[in-house]
């Protein structure tokens, strides 16, 4: 009698401690000021040739940030992006990044750094493929590659302390919208 009373009350509990967890892991949905704190950044810094930006648009039914331009890996180049700090402590219990986005049917990059990536190059990396339709990601923190052999095997989420959209890696049109960005 006591589980048939409390067994649907236990499954409220989770199921809305779960939901507060992930609204509390969003970074952002574009919708206040999105442009003071994310930065566009190019291969440019680096004497590379990539062109491109980023535009913050409002619409009806919400906002979304548009990352287009052109990646050129002359000159050592290859990347657009993306990217703002993360407040550790809020995804100190990250299982991994979900966005929401539609592209251009081109491979785009999600970068993460974190306390241990100390040079500019140094990020672990997750793609996913974004078509002409919005779709939802989920891309687990055991699936972002290092990007070099220095850098731990593992992420910690309890370091991450910032997270970029890049384009990135070949010569191509980058066009990506990004309605909500976060982590689970």
């Amino acid at each position: 009698m006591f589980i048939k009373k409390t067994a649907p009350w236990v499954f409220f509990l989770i199921t809305t401690a779960h939901y507060g967890i992930a609204e509390d892991m969003k970074i952002d949905d574009f919708s206040n000021n999105p442009e003071s704190r994310w930065q566009y950044v190019s291969d440019q810094v680096m004497g590379g040739v990539s062109t491109g930006g980023v535009e913050y648009r409002h619409l009806d039914n919400g906002s979304l940030a548009a990352l287009n331009g052109q990646v050129s890996t002359e000159n050592n180049g290859g990347f657009i992006q993306i990217r703002t700090k993360v407040n550790k402590a809020q995804v100190a219990g990250a299982d991994g990044v979900y966005l929401k986005a539609k592209g251009n049917n081109q491979r785009y990059y999600i970068h993460l750094r974190t306390t241990g990536t100390l040079l500019p190059w140094q990020y672990y990396q997750a793609s996913f493929n974004a078509a002409e339709d919005w779709q939802e990601f989920k891309l687990p923190l055991e699936q972002f590659a290092r990007s070099g052999h220095w850098l731990s095997k593992r992420i910690n989420p309890r370091t991450i302390r910032s997270i970029g959209v890049v384009a990135f890696g070949r010569d191509h049109q980058a066009e990506i919208e990004i309605d909500a960005i976060g982590f689970y």
